[in-house]
């Protein structure tokens, strides 16, 4: 087992103002394995992952990667976790626009303290692996849509994450690019296997993962595993 959730919960503002956005979730997710967290918006999807990746704290219950409890680390502890074991690709894409596409892949090898010549290496090796290598010194606010999405893939698995989570990835895409950046997911995820954690509303997207989580009103309603 290799990501753990035990009776998460999320409740956001106090007394009155008080939202609930997660209810005692609990749930496991292996090394190599494919997840899709599935449901209408506001049903909690991106709250749940955002509390497994250690971007947000759950009000109760705990996380832990490998059988250790993230939900009271440090912050700064909690940040190593995040660069060393995760990977993040978002329907937003987060690129420096005025840097280089070699210096937004570098960047979490540089927080990492990295030298610059393997970071470079490993920046490379990762734009090569997404196909973008010739863009390297290309600005990244020059790309295309879907380049600056593989650019945002490359600089998630520069570091070899042990899970990749993926936020709508598909969202500002067109069909075509969108089904170029599934398959790269899909193929890190059988390659390398990189557990693979997806938040979307897209059924077809959703059907290719292992397993399907629907989320209801902050809470897991059922679990399907895919044929």
């Amino acid at each position: 087992m290799l990501l753990e959730a035990t009776n998460i919960s999320k409740t956001y503002g106090r007394k009155e103002a008080a939202v609930r956005a997660l209810n005692n979730i609990s749930l496991a997710i292996d090394r190599g394995e494919s997840v899709a967290i599935v449901g209408k918006s506001g049903s909690g999807k991106s709250t749940l992952m955002h509390i497994l990746a250690g971007l947000d704290r759950p009000s109760e219950g705990a996380v832990a990667l490998d059988g250790r409890s993230l939900s009271n680390l440090p912050p700064t502890q909690l940040a190593d976790v995040r660069n060393f074991a995760f990977g993040f690709v978002f329907q937003q894409f987060f690129l420096n626009g005025r840097d280089s596409v070699l210096e937004n892949v570098e960047l979490p090898l540089k927080i990492r303290g990295v030298e610059k010549s393997e970071r470079t290496k490993a920046a490379m090796e990762a734009l090569k692996q997404v196909e973008l290598e010739d863009k390297a010194d290309a600005r990244a606010q020059d790309l295309s849509g879907g380049q600056k999405q593989r650019v945002a893939v490359a600089r998630a698995i520069v570091t070899n994450p042990r899970v990749l989570f993926a936020d709508e990835p598909t969202g500002n895409l067109d069909s075509k690019t969108g089904e170029r950046i599934i398959n790269l997911l899909f193929s890190l995820n059988k390659e390398h296997h990189i557990a693979l954690v997806v938040v979307t509303h897209d059924e077809d997207l959703a059907k290719r993962c292992q397993r399907r989580l629907f989320l209801k009103d902050g809470s897991i309603v059922d679990s399907l595993d895919s044929l």
